[in-house]
């Protein structure tokens, strides 16, 4: 993992920092696990905008991710290491050895050439996705499933992983990249090591233009905005805007928005930190 500054040749690269992507070894991606995408623009069906600052962006393909890992002690092999604009971590090209090839999430120190396989019997190596109970303690883990079979739901973004913590009965207790430390059933599946690209948050897009690209059109600064339009609008002058809070009123810096009342909150031992 790397990054490059570019020289200020134009205004726009002059505090850019880029992406070295040496771990990427090929630029073609894989035809048969390539879906289209619809872009909505943050409208919903009716056409009315739901979510707004979304819209334009560049045309992407979908790259179909195996997120459940459900091809048990077969052994597959690291084909490539590639870059897919849906998602911040890297993706690798597995191939197993009766031919079928998938897409996952690519571990931090994933090799080409490199086998990997799932089952409770593997050995706990990176890029290995094993039940949490096979899992030793103090292992570094990503792609974590929260129900059996349900497939991997945290910690897959660039750079993250969790922590294996203590294992009691039917439950281990895993701690979380947001700090928070929760109880998961032992029968869930989970991938040994770090997720890929973990020098994304060194990025810098240089320009407005790059978010774009992405897909992010322009945001209003709310103090900027009217009584009308929101609550941290209007005002004499230049109004600091008061207490900072949503467009629909609802506190941001430290305001808890998870129901008390949550079936779930029995399994959280130690929330996030703030």
């Amino acid at each position: 993992m790397s990054v490059r500054k570019l020289k200020p040749i134009t205004p726009g690269q002059r505090f850019r920092v880029v992406n070295g992507f040496d771990a990427i070894t090929t630029d073609k991606p894989e035809k048969s696990l390539l879906a289209p995408l619809k872009k909505s623009g943050g409208r919903n069906s009716q056409g009315k905008m739901t979510m707004r600052h979304r819209g334009g962006g560049h045309k992407r393909r979908y790259r179909v991710i195996d997120f459940k890992r459900d091809k048990q002690d077969v052994a597959a092999t690291v084909k490539s290491i590639q870059y897919d604009p849906n998602r911040t971590a890297f993706i690798a090209l597995l191939e197993y050895a009766d031919g079928e090839k998938r897409y996952v999430i690519a571990q931090n120190g994933l090799q080409v050439g490199q086998e990997v396989s799932t089952g409770s019997s593997v050995a706990p190596e990176i890029g290995n996705a094993l039940p949490l109970s096979a899992i030793p303690l103090g292992t570094i883990i990503s792609c974590i499933e929260l129900r059996p079979g349900q497939g991997a739901v945290m910690a897959r973004s660039a750079g993250t992983f969790a922590q294996l913590m203590a294992k009691d009965g039917k439950f281990v207790t895993v701690k979380l990249p947001s700090g928070e430390t929760r109880l998961i059933l032992s029968g869930c599946l989970a991938t040994i090591g770090a997720i890929s690209n973990s020098d994304h948050q060194l990025l810098v897009s240089g320009k407005a233009g790059r978010s774009r690209w992405l897909g992010r059109r322009p945001r209003t600064r709310p103090v900027a905005m009217n009584p009308v339009d929101h609550p941290m609008g209007g005002g004499e002058g230049r109004a600091s805007g008061g207490h900072p809070r949503s467009r629909n009123g609802i506190p941001a810096k430290g305001f808890r928005t998870r129901t008390k009342t949550k079936s779930t909150n029995k399994y959280i031992l130690e929330r996030r930190k703030k």
